[in-house]
């Protein structure tokens, strides 16, 4: 009787996982916000009231100050 050589079955390999990225890999670079007030800008301007003070507490809020 003759014997037959048989393949071993072909075992599937499971593909590698998917890219793991961070939800905002993709996002803008956030730059870092300054401190309010003239003394924490680089050129502060020579007049600066209350109201320029209150705007400038406020951003990057939608609403503007109420002291006007």
């Amino acid at each position: 009787m003759e014997q037959r050589h048989t393949p071993p079955p072909t075992v599937k390999k499971k593909p590698p996982p998917p890219e793991i990225r961070p939800k905002d890999a993709d996002a803008p670079k956030k730059k870092p916000v300054r401190d309010a007030g003239p003394e924490a800008m680089k050129n502060p301007p020579k007049k600066w009231d209350d109201t320029d003070q209150a705007s400038d507490e406020s951003f990057p809020a939608s609403d503007p100050p109420a002291k006007y």
